[in-house]
């Protein structure tokens, strides 16, 4: 599942993100999750977005609105991992050129407005047996299985500790906090969207995990790299999960990290992944991100300039 906003041209990045006008000559003002009518606004651009994808083999299933003004939802088919990655990268790619024929920005940033949700990019996971077919996550315990119950443990306690994988900017960061539509632990439960991680409720062949943690910005290469080798290592070492959640895990403490500067220090400790990912690929991609964040802390923000400018 994979969130993104439309936005009027913005030609000065000083300047806040609007929604564009739609159909109607209008702009939204108010939040419209899954609403016909609000979809209908881009229809064109939808349709456009449609039938660029089938050009390029993309195996798209529904779009709808989101809960932010202008803000739409794509789901892919599932699949091999490596191919949906494949395919998140071109539908990024037609996305946004489709939307600057229709002369507006397409944005894939994780928070790009203040008072709006983010933009998420929800991971849907599960396991099979490549001879039987079979699905691996489903069991006789409350319909999953212990190998289920190993994975869910191992993306509790080793994704916090690689957040910069699934949250790669600054701006990754604003998404998480409490009542934004994106979690800030990893704690589990059914059908439950306040928790980092959800068990939808479904059958035996479909018994996955959806993973709620990455943000629309992250790279899908790393971000499923970084679920599958934390739900790999808890199956290997048979890490237990925590009790699953049945009412607001936003009441529960924090894991995740609060930055992209706690995110690398945490990261560049956690050898269990470093060992399994490999120490080069660790190393080069900690001093991108460290260069990156060194850069954004040279900038003077307008909420400085606004706050301290003549008050300080």
């Amino acid at each position: 599942e994979l969130e993104f906003y439309l936005t009027e041209v913005n030609a000065d990045p000083d300047l806040p993100l609007v929604p564009p006008a739609g159909r109607s000559g209008r702009s939204e003002t108010a939040s419209q999750p899954y609403g016909l009518e609000a979809v209908t606004e881009y229809e064109d651009i939808i349709e456009d977005i449609y039938e660029y994808a089938e050009t390029a083999s993309l195996h798209l299933d529904t779009m709808i609105h989101e809960a932010g003004t202008a803000q739409l939802e794509i789901n892919f088919n599932h699949g091999d991992p490596i191919r949906l990655c494949d395919q998140v990268i071109v539908f990024k790619r037609i996305v946004r050129q489709v939307a600057l024929k229709h002369g507006v920005y397409a944005t894939f940033m994780a928070k790009p407005m203040e008072h709006q949700p983010g933009s998420a990019m929800h991971l849907h996971i599960s396991a099979e047996n490549k001879q039987t077919g079979q699905n691996l996550f489903a069991g006789d315990l409350n319909g999953l299985s212990p190998l289920f119950h190993n994975f869910v443990g191992g993306l509790q306690r080793l994704l916090p500790e690689i957040a910069p994988l699934f949250a790669p900017n600054v701006n990754s960061f604003r998404r998480m906090r409490p009542g934004h539509a994106a979690p800030i632990n990893l704690q589990w439960g059914y059908d439950n969207r306040t928790c980092g991680l959800r068990v939808p409720i479904t059958d035996a062949a479909n018994t996955r995990i959806e993973n709620r943690v990455p943000g629309a910005d992250t790279n899908p290469y790393l971000a499923l790299a970084a679920s599958l080798v934390c739900g790999y290592i808890g199956i290997r070492d048979r890490i237990a999960p925590m009790p699953l959640v049945d009412g607001n895990a936003y009441l529960y403490d924090r894991t995740l990290p609060r930055n992209l500067d706690e995110g690398l220090d945490r990261m560049a400790r956690c050898q269990p992944v470093i060992d399994l990912l490999g120490e080069h690929f660790i190393r080069c991609f900690l001093l991108i991100k460290a260069d990156e964040l060194n850069a954004f802390q040279g900038v003077i923000s307008s909420w400085e300039r606004d706050h301290l400018l003549l008050k300080v």
